[in-house]
């Protein structure tokens, strides 16, 4: 009694200390998500602005909710880029005064159909009455139940946001103004000619293995320029893949499953014996395949185009009631029975299309009327008559349709009703090898019926190969034997050692959801972003219907450029032609073409007609330095060494053709303020958001 006495003093105690250490659990817990701080709590802020969790992820549900098979991932961003958006661009309307007065609220509301044009606010004349709307309004703002009316101020909040938007576009556009002088400048960019002898010697000729490059001076270039090689932080990963796939027991196994509905089979279900009669014997193909196979019946004929081309062949070619399996495709073990079989499903044809002016989608260069048009299908008739194997020849050299011209007029796997009804008709209505003149729409058509196709109905009964419990255990097993020997080893060594390769090193950014070849991983994308994620961490997550990846975060790239891997792909060429360009430029010696041509064992060539509206030089490519070198240069003048985008040259102008003079340059300059009033506004807000301080968390949620 005594022991209980005191058991019972001390329960109170016993009570507190287990109370005590579940509140640090949860303390802890709560100090390390921010909880208190409320710092977390915010998905990010612009210019001090924050965004609230609560509030925002409100509106990221509700977009879920909108945009059907959106995921969670993209329907943040959405909100994200919209937010961003709306808070930069409030700033420039209290900035300039911009507001919104209520006849141009009214304005914007008249211009909306579900409004302007619903009954309940029509007067008898079929009008907007303003007077029934402004009386709806009040009744919900006076309605005991403020659901509608809360509803009512947030779309007119839109409404006002959206119409403020319009008006400040509207000034942004007013204040693009093209001058005289660059409709002057693009005018003889687009229209000056000149042509020019030169000397190349292409980066090319340079083996890369004399220029190598390091993650140093990549890094160092592109901090020469910030701004053009800006990106967003970035995480590098790189992973092994443990496939959680079947073993070749499961795969034995499978077989012999499926080996049973080829010799028919007895199976013990609920205490009964069941005799399941071969795929061979069934009579009701349809029942039978629904009730066996875990891929339902399809009663649609299928061309042989249509069948893996693994199998098609086999297929395709049975005799109706043949059955071919078992057999493996696309995870699943099969076996086939053709069902029936339907003669003529589908065509080939060739075809020459001779369009006329005027008829449908006939191109600005065509020139036949109509009747020339018919003339001279019918006498590409005539030659195909008189050498039926001529029609491909004659498509090609003939055709107006663009879709076909280069194979020869062929469409194969036509099926009815594909093809416009003339088309159609001649195409089904005549045996192989008709020849003939149809007309439609889009002109006339020289035509002949190459072949007629079957096509098949197909029962299979198909069961997945999976792997079986021991085999999921084994994989398991040796996926956290990978994981443990990475964490101790380095994914390099633990991957070798068990005979995985490592996928190549994947950048991802905060708010991205795909990795590499895994697909959507936000769990990896968030891991790695977490700032107790450290460089050669390593974690092992479960993907679905793949296995287990083993991730290894590479590297953080803070810094606001483009991650290594990316700018390796970009970056590493340029400065490799710079080292190469060094290395040429030795080579290059001389004032004259012809010095430089015995000097480099180069060839002098010429280029004709070159403008930097289209600086292009035969089998070099896009030059514009090369090029405007030249425009520069007087007639018989010889260029310095220029370092253009394929290699070193030196040009020599030999006729320079200006452009003639023209009163003025309206068209430039209406070309150039479509194209820069177009864009002002994107502009606006990338500079806008290029200039803010801007705070993104959304890779912590």
């Amino acid at each position: 009694m005594a022991i209980l006495s005191k058991i019972r003093q001390r329960s109170i105690l016993l009570v507190l200390i287990i109370a005590l250490a579940l509140f640090s659990f949860v303390l802890a817990d709560v100090i390390k998500s921010g909880g208190f701080s409320g710092g977390s709590n915010n998905i990010g802020s612009i210019n001090g602005t924050k965004f609230e969790h609560q509030e925002f992820m409100s509106k990221v549900a509700n977009v879920e909710k909108q945009q059907q098979g959106i995921s969670g991932t993209q329907a943040l961003n959405s909100v994200w880029e919209q937010e961003v958006r709306k808070a930069l661009l409030s700033e420039q309307y209290d900035k300039i005064g911009l507001l919104l007065g209520k006849e141009q609220l009214m304005a914007v509301i008249k211009n909306d159909p579900q409004l302007s044009q619903s009954p309940q606010f029509l007067n008898a004349a079929g009008k907007f009455d303003e007077k029934k709307f402004a009386e709806y309004i009040n009744s919900l703002q006076s309605a005991p139940d403020q659901t509608q009316w809360n509803q009512w101020k947030a779309y007119e909040i839109q409404i006002e946001d959206f119409a403020k938007e319009q008006m400040y576009n509207t000034l942004i556009k007013s204040s693009v103004y093209t001058t005289k002088a660059e409709g002057k400048l693009k005018y003889e960019r687009d229209n000056n000619k000149v042509d020019f002898d030169y000397v190349a010697l292409a980066f090319s000729t340079v083996s890369d293995d004399q220029v190598k490059v390091t993650d140093e001076e990549i890094i160092a270039f592109m901090k020469k320029s910030p701004k053009k090689f800006k990106s967003d932080n970035t995480r590098s990963v790189e992973y092994v893949l443990v496939e959680n796939k079947p073993s070749t027991a499961d795969e034995a196994a499978m077989k012999s499953k499926i080996d049973g509905f080829v010799n028919g089979k007895t199976e013990m279900k609920n205490g009964v014996n069941e005799v399941i009669p071969s795929f061979a014997s069934a009579t009701n193909l349809a029942d039978y395949v629904n009730k066996y196979s875990e891929i339902k019946f399809d009663s649609t004929y299928v061309a042989k185009k249509d069948i893996n081309p693994e199998f098609a062949e086999q297929v395709y070619n049975l005799a109706s009631g043949q059955v071919f399996g078992p057999y493996t495709d696309n995870g699943y073990s099969k076996l086939t029975r053709v069902a029936g079989r339907k003669s003529g499903a589908t065509a080939k044809v060739s075809h020459i299309l001779i369009a006329y002016k005027g008829a449908m989608q006939a191109a600005p260069t065509v020139k036949l009327t109509k009747e020339e048009a018919k003339a001279k299908a019918e006498g590409l008739l005539a030659q195909v008559n008189a050498n039926p194997s001529s029609i491909g020849m004659l498509a090609m050299m003939n055709s107006d349709d663009q879709g076909s011209k280069q194979n020869g007029g062929v469409y194969d796997n036509v099926a009815p009703k594909q093809m416009v009804k003339p088309f159609d008709d001649f195409l089904f209505g005549n045996p192989v090898g008709k020849t003939g003149v149809v007309e439609t729409d889009f002109g006339f058509h020289v035509m002949k019926v190459e072949g007629k196709n079957d096509a098949v109905l197909l029962a299979t009964v198909a069961l997945k190969v999976q792997p079986s419990e021991q085999t999921e255990d084994a994989n398991y097993n040796k996926a956290l034997k990978v994981e443990t020997d990475a964490m101790a080893n380095g994914l390099e060594k633990a991957a070798k050692t068990a005979g995985l390769t490592i996928a190549p090193a994947a950048s991802v950014k905060a708010y991205d959801e795909n990795v590499a070849n895994l697909g959507l991983q936000r769990q990896i994308v968030t891991w790695a972003f977490n700032e107790d994620t450290n460089i050669n961490d390593v974690k092992r997550f479960d993907i679905a219907n793949q296995g287990f990846a083993i991730v290894k975060l590479k590297s953080k790239n803070d810094d606001g450029l483009l991650p290594l891997e990316l700018a390796k792909q970009s970056v590493e060429p340029l400065i490799k032609n710079e080292k190469k360009a060094a290395i040429l430029k030795k080579k290059m010696s001389g004032t004259t073409l012809e010095a430089i041509s015995k000097a480099t064992g180069s060839s002098i060539s010429p280029a004709v007609g070159a403008t930097m509206a289209s600086p292009m030089i035969p089998n070099l490519g896009y030059e514009p330095k090369v090029v405007g070198a030249a425009l520069g240069l007087a007639s018989g003048k010889t260029s310095k060494v220029i370092e253009g985008n394929s290699g070193l040259f030196m040009v020599r102008t030999k006729t320079l053709t200006k452009a003639p003079a023209v009163k003025d340059f309206k068209t430039q300059i209406d070309q150039l303020n479509q194209q820069t009033k177009g864009s002002a506004s994107y502009r606006v807000v990338q500079g806008l958001k290029d200039k803010a301080d801007i705070v993104d968390n959304r890779g912590k949620f």
